[in-house]
């Protein structure tokens, strides 16, 4: 544990009532690649998760607004509580970091090592019920914000590969090799972007609370039961498509008869119509292409480094066999 979170931790916990505090266990940065840190706490009220947001991660409104979301859905068992203060906040400011404290969710995020029917059933049903929980919350009409982020991403791509930019591979990058091979797939599929995404500019719809994060590592299965649903720093208005193709895609990638089984258990709580569905299967379409800019973007041009190298390859390898099989 890092020293100046050794410091920090007994102070952020003295902010809440002393049933919630307990002796942390560091889990590292295993707070994905948002750059937030994770502590397990057991304490005599429970086991809860401590979690210290990045500085430039998400503000304080913003958490405070997700946190009364999830207040909303508090029915939905499989999603955190997030505690409260001794004063009734959600969110402690302390060394200009925001942090958290919500229960521990159980489970473990091997979907891909233990694919089920039944866990793709449970998954979806779980994303539905969630936005039917939020669906009352600021609903609004307009054009899809996932399709408008992605056309900003494919320009902001063209214009720097246009200007003579290229990824330079050196032999001793660990990521050479896979991220070649994404670089050419990039290439190969860059112009299919526009050509799905730019019909959905004059088309607007129903949109609400979206988590707009929600993947293989954010689902938490025990044994065949979804048990915990996590990481909700990324939560934005959206429309739920973005969620539902975010999930499937990270899931069961291109394998249409189980993204049909994935959207036949979304639809025993919420209807889709054709027009959603087609959303859901351009943005699944779009959302490697696009996510492969960015990691090439991240790495070679940015030059920002990932303290999990291996969650790093996996993330390259990944989006490498969704490109591959198109």
């Amino acid at each position: 544990m890092a020293i100046s979170f050794e410091n920090a931790i007994p102070k952020v916990l003295d902010q809440y009532a002393a049933p919630m505090r307990g002796l942390p266990v560091p889990l590292g940065n295993h707070g994905g690649f948002s750059g937030a840190r994770l502590w397990r706490l057991e304490a005599p009220a429970g086991v809860f998760c401590l979690k210290a947001w990045p500085v430039d991660g998400p503000t304080r409104p913003h958490l405070v607004w997700t946190h009364h979301l999830l207040a909303n859905a508090s029915s939905l068992p499989w999603l955190p509580r997030v505690m409260t203060t001794i004063t009734g906040d959600t969110v402690v400011l302390h060394d200009d970091r925001l942090w958290e404290l919500h229960t521990w969710m159980p489970g473990r995020a091997d979907f891909a090592s233990n694919p089920s029917p039944e866990r793709l059933h449970r998954a979806g049903i779980a994303l539905a019920r969630l936005h039917a929980a939020w669906a009352s919350k600021q609903d609004s009409l307009g054009i899809c914000p996932a399709v408008l982020r992605r056309l900003d991403s494919w320009r902001a791509w063209e214009h720097l590969t246009n200007s003579g930019w290229r990824p330079a591979f050196e032999a001793h990058d660990p990521f050479a090799a896979l991220a070649a091979s994404l670089a050419c797939l990039v290439a190969r599929h860059i112009d299919v972007v526009p050509r799905l995404l730019s019909p959905w500019l004059s088309r607007p719809m129903t949109l609400q609370p979206c988590v707009c994060d929600i993947w293989h590592d954010h689902l938490l299965f025990t044994g065949d039961e979804l048990t915990g649903l996590i990481d909700f720093g990324s939560v934005k208005v959206d429309h739920p498509m973005v969620d539902l193709a975010r999930m499937l895609g990270s899931l069961v990638g291109a394998d249409q008869a189980r993204w049909n089984d994935g959207l036949a258990a979304y639809e025993t709580v919420r209807a889709l119509t054709p027009e959603m569905k087609n959303l859901a299967f351009d943005l699944d379409a779009t959302g490697a292409i696009i996510a492969g800019t960015h990691w090439l973007r991240w790495l070679y041009h940015d030059g920002r480094r990932f303290e999990n190298t291996a969650a790093v390859a996996q993330r390259l390898t990944h989006l490498t066999e969704r490109l591959t099989g198109r």
